[in-house]
């Protein structure tokens, strides 16, 4: 069982989108997205929002090391209608993710089906015999001096740890991974960079499109390249 030190950055996360049923949040890297089981853990983006805003809901979760886009609802049937969209994957997220070395083919499909891993939990792993999960992936960009790429990610299944496992196994870890990256992946970049950029679904009660989209913190040219 791996030991979580958690100090999470202050502050009441950035609302970028707001109306009668749905709150969204740039959600910074470091803070949970809901409430752990130990008692300093409380402290996450739904007790912070709850506390500023009176009733609030969880729709879905952020790794507490990624960043990005999440959706509150501010009533349980809002929180119903947009939960009943993810379940039958209506919803449209798009990642960026910065990765150790670059891909041969710009553009292609991760399959591996997940599953936890019992010798090392919380992690996830690849498991023949686990659910389904399915990415896909685009190159935006190489960075031939680091051996780094910049990745779009759009995944059509949410399994815990997902992308993280999938671009682990193809062989290109996310750059401060600490869980999945090995040492020279990891020591590149001080984060997780892995962020939630875009998120898109039909409103449940206008029928009106929403598109929340929030500006990447990191890029290929931040990428140290003198890691020994």
């Amino acid at each position: 069982m791996r030991i979580f030190t958690y100090t999470p950055p202050a502050g009441l996360p950035p609302v970028i989108y707001q109306d009668d049923d749905y709150l969204a949040i740039n959600k910074p890297s470091g803070l949970l997205s809901n409430p752990g089981r130990a008692e300093n853990t409380y402290d996450c983006a739904l007790t912070r929002l709850q506390t500023a805003f009176g009733e609030i809901h969880l729709v879905h979760r952020l790794d507490c090391d990624t960043s990005g886009v999440m959706v509150f609802a501010k009533h349980k049937k809002a929180e119903g209608a947009l939960k009943k969209q993810l379940q039958e994957r209506e919803i449209e997220k798009t990642y960026h993710a910065l990765v150790w070395g670059v891909p041969k083919l710009a553009k292609g499909v991760i399959q591996f089906p997940l599953g936890p891993n019992p010798d090392d939990r919380p992690l996830q792993k690849i498991e023949p015999k686990g659910k389904a999960a399915t990415t896909r992936y685009h190159l935006l960009e190489a960075n031939t001096d680091s051996d780094t790429a910049l990745l779009e990610l759009k995944p059509e299944t949410g399994r815990t740890h997902q992308l993280r496992v999938h671009l682990e196994g193809i062989g290109h870890p996310i750059l401060g991974d600490t869980f999945y990256g090995h040492a020279q992946a990891q020591a590149m970049q001080s984060r997780l960079c892995l962020h939630a950029k875009t998120l898109q679904f039909s409103h449940p009660f206008s029928g009106q499109p929403v598109v929340i989209d929030t500006a990447v913190p990191f890029n290929l040219a931040s990428v140290a390249t003198d890691i020994s």
